[in-house]
């Protein structure tokens, strides 16, 4: 007997960016060790996204390790109709801060660095975001993950608050 297969499975379809690949050295006691650091952004642009890094004596090991670390940190993340996020919020990551506020349809990412990286492959449309602090690429990458991980809807904050949805846009 045959097993029946379901295809009404909708496969995710993963979009992944190099943001950074870096030589990078140890000083070992035979003289220096080369190696290669790459940061890659994964996201379905659906609203889930992932930040990782790879190290490797190679350039295609390094990517390959960093979308393996990028698939382990992967976050979900609450967006509008407009595909906008619900409200203002600060990421802090090392001394990297970043700013994200909701933006007007049809104003697009206001984004600089590894942060649009990040917004475009989250299916973030309408942003703006600023950059303050350090200008480290790993860091504002993660910044922006920690930003959009603490994003609350109005129905969380609502239940969280034990009040309706309607109380609260009075």
């Amino acid at each position: 007997m045959k097993k029946k297969v379901s295809k009404n499975k909708e496969e995710t379809r993963w979009e992944e960016r190099v943001v950074q690949i870096k030589r990078v050295t140890k000083v070992v006691k035979g003289g220096k060790k080369l190696s290669f650091r790459a940061i890659l952004v994964i996201g379905n642009e659906k609203g889930q996204i992932g930040v990782g890094v790879g190290k490797a004596s190679d350039v295609v090991g390094a990517v390959k390790k960093g979308v393996t670390d990028a698939k382990k940190h992967i976050i979900y993340i609450p967006l509008t109709k407009y595909y906008s996020i619900p409200h203002t919020i600060l990421g802090k990551s090392g001394a990297a801060k970043i700013i994200l506020r909701p933006s007007a349809t049809g104003s697009g990412v206001i984004a600089g660095g590894s942060t649009r990286t990040v917004l475009e492959l989250a299916g973030i449309k309408n942003i703006l975001a600023k950059q303050l602090g350090s200008n480290n690429t790993l860091n504002n990458a993660r910044a922006a993950l920690d930003a959009l991980k603490n994003l609350r809807t109005f129905e969380e904050t609502a239940k969280n608050r034990d009040i309706t949805l309607e109380y609260l846009y009075k």
